[in-house]
């Protein structure tokens, strides 16, 4: 029997709605940032030093787009010299599972993703 691969109605207009919250959240320092912050508040430096590789700038940018997104909240905090504070929201803490899922997939197949690439970047070498 034939599957019907027919797509919904609304498929494209779901299609550019995921994609764009998708691009907003699922990039690889969104989710490390995420992941670093369900364990708790964290400050910017130590989010940065936690984070190997990020720039300051990239940081910054990454944290006003998950706050802008609702998954992330910056606190003020009243000390001298004043400090601020990132912690997960509710909403980002709904990310954990799917998070974890694919941390989870990544190791397991880790190891063919490399020898695919390894094949491709072989293949692709012989051809130029």
């Amino acid at each position: 029997m034939a599957e019907d691969t027919a797509l919904p109605n609304d498929f494209f207009a779901e299609a550019r709605t995921t994609r764009l919250i998708l691009s907003q959240i699922a990039d690889k320092w969104s989710v490390m940032i995420l992941t670093i912050l369900c364990s708790g508040p964290a400050r910017f430096n130590a989010i940065k030093k936690r984070l190997d590789g990020i720039t300051h700038k990239a940081l910054t940018e990454a944290l006003r787009r998950l706050e802008r997104n609702g998954l992330l909240i910056r606190t003020v905090l009243s000390t001298s010299p004043v400090a601020v504070e990132y912690s997960i929201t509710e909403l980002g803490h709904s990310l954990r599972e799917p998070f974890s899922a694919l941390y989870k997939w990544s190791l397991e197949h880790s190891s063919e993703v490399i020898e695919a690439q390894q094949r491709y970047d072989n293949r692709s070498q012989g051809s130029t």
